[in-house]
């Protein structure tokens, strides 16, 4: 699959209508194209205002008629829309309160059981070999300062030896 190297914003100053350089061939068509587009709406419009404001009033009511028509169709379908988007985040709080929040009870619960092991083993086997490891120390220590047993030396020499 080929890559296509990635899209820069368009940097246009104002008053200027030169397409930046950098730009491949199909961007640039698209710059080119929606420029067009952009051009004949507006001449569009233009023209269909000057139209209407010269006509007869007769055309102008009935324009304006089939533009309130679309205005309470659009205004229907935008209450149907929101009814759609009412109902989905309904939903969603019943998915958050029914599935998601047993997830989270069941997590904590185990994270509790989890710590409550973890005393356990630290009081019952973890303290126990640190006491005795404490106790062999000092053993090992008395008998050291009395001479039956040897100190160990334990310098660290650079040299080797």
């Amino acid at each position: 699959m080929q890559e296509e190297p990635p899209i820069t914003p368009l940097e246009l100053t104002p008053g200027s209508t030169e397409i930046p350089a950098g730009l491949t061939p199909q961007q640039k068509r698209a710059v080119v194209i929606t420029l067009v587009v952009l051009v004949l709406l507006v001449t569009v419009i233009s023209l269909a205002l000057y139209y209407l404001l010269t006509a007869n009033p007769d055309k102008t009511e009935q324009v304006r008629d089939v533009f309130i028509i679309i205005l309470a169709v659009q205004s229907l379908m935008m209450g149907l829309v929101m009814v759609i988007l009412i109902l989905q985040l309904a939903r969603l709080i019943n998915l958050i309160q029914n599935e998601i929040r047993p997830i989270l009870d069941s997590t904590s619960e185990t994270v509790n059981h989890l710590r409550g092991t973890t005393m356990f083993l630290s009081e019952n086997v973890v303290e126990p070999v640190i006491k005795m490891n404490e106790y062999m120390a000092g053993f090992t220590q008395f008998f050291a300062t009395i001479g039956l047993v040897r100190r160990s030396n334990k310098k660290n020499n650079k040299n080797g030896e």
